[in-house]
């Protein structure tokens, strides 16, 4: 019956009620909702079970009560890991990412010998392995690699492992392909706080500065701030340590200014993801459901069910970051077809055909 019910429609309605606070009657659309939800149906029906969650808790006051336990409540280790690892098989937008970083990164060490990568949230357990295997296997002398991880004193969301043993790892990888010197060093602290003084930043390396969908859990303007949102505090350090390439990779939504704006948004980039899972993993799945219900569901709960201060991810358009990126005094470097050309290869031989590849001015931009 899934089918037959519009089951978009009933949230957006329910939304439309919570919006004006009318409860009663979005508890009983809530109510319709569930009834026709499922987290092993098909992606309307999973998304709608994921959804419900967060509505629920809205609807009874309990937003960031339900976001603690959730986070208290992790699956284990070893199924984070494996939802992770389904996600990158089936979803290209991780690796495309961390294609582009390696490749552009690669390019601005030719004929250089220092490699310094400040990495914001290192949040993927594998992501500099590749780079340090391309490093390594290049021709002539061999770099000296430095990554400064800057990590939060207390995560937002929840890692699968500590920012350390990411770097113990990396440390091994090095080691192993035979790089001469590796030194990971990781700064615990708020990421507005992070300046060009704790970096020791040597004149003869190239510095890289990358941010992997880490920035839109930084606070914005909507919280009253006096002066600059935290978000243009970041862009202004990285801009004074003049790198020699700033690598952002964002989602490209936007929460808007209310919670109806926000939940179209939110309707509209995670059914795409459902729709992705739906066309490449099994129905039934284990990881899949802990991918859509656990690792996805726990933010969706929390952009649903909590506002202000609480609410950990706001997205902004790829835009309004190169507007920020601009006023922080960042220049946007050239696309390199070179690197275009290898991406959209890498996604047609290896992903779903309805992945999309294309371009807008100098972004690089993944659909579906």
């Amino acid at each position: 019956d899934g089918n037959v019910v519009d089951i978009r429609r009933l949230m957006i309605s329910c939304v439309q009620e919570v919006a004006v606070n009318n409860h009663s009657r979005a508890r009983e659309l809530l109510k319709q909702i569930m009834h026709h939800a499922s987290e092993t149906g098909d992606a309307t029906q999973r998304l709608a079970q994921c959804f419900t969650k967060g509505l629920e808790a809205r609807l009874v006051g309990t937003g960031s009560l339900l976001w603690e336990l959730q986070m208290a409540e992790r699956p284990s280790v070893v199924e984070f890991i494996k939802a992770s690892n389904l996600y990158g098989e089936a979803c290209c937008f991780n690796k495309v990412a961390l294609a582009f970083s390696e490749m552009t990164i690669m390019q601005a060490m030719v004929g250089k010998s220092r490699l310094h990568i400040i990495d914001y949230g290192m949040r993927f357990r594998y992501q500099w392995v590749g780079l340090l295997r391309s490093l390594a296997s290049r021709e002539g002398a061999l770099p000296e690699v430095k990554i400064t991880a800057i990590g939060l004193p207390k995560p937002k969301s929840y890692p699968t492992e500590k920012i350390e043993e990411i770097g113990c790892r990396l440390g091994r990888c090095a080691h192993e392909f035979g790089l001469p010197s590796f030194k990971f060093h990781t700064i615990k602290t708020n990421w507005e706080d992070a300046c060009i003084e704790d970096l020791n930043i040597e004149a003869d390396e190239v510095l890289v500065v990358n941010d992997l969908f880490s920035f839109s859990t930084l606070m914005d303007e909507c919280i009253s701030f006096d002066g600059l949102s935290p978000r243009d505090i970041v862009l202004n350090n990285i801009s004074k340590m003049r790198p020699h390439v700033f690598i952002q990779s964002v989602y490209n939504c936007s929460y808007g200014s209310s919670f109806l704006s926000r939940f179209r948004e939110m309707l509209f980039y995670y059914m795409a993801l459902f729709d992705i899972f739906d066309a490449t993993i099994p129905r039934e799945s284990r990881s899949r459901m802990v991918l859509e219900q656990i690792v996805l569901g726990r933010s969706a709960v929390n952009a649903l069910s909590c506002e202000g201060a609480d609410l950990v991810e706001r997205p902004e358009r790829y835009s309004q970051w190169q507007t920020r990126n601009q006023r922080a005094g960042l220049r946007q470097l050239p696309l390199r077809t070179s690197i275009v050309e290898v991406v959209k290869d890498m996604v047609m031989k290896h992903h779903h055909k309805d992945f999309l590849i294309s371009q807008d001015g100098q972004w690089l931009l993944q659909g579906w």
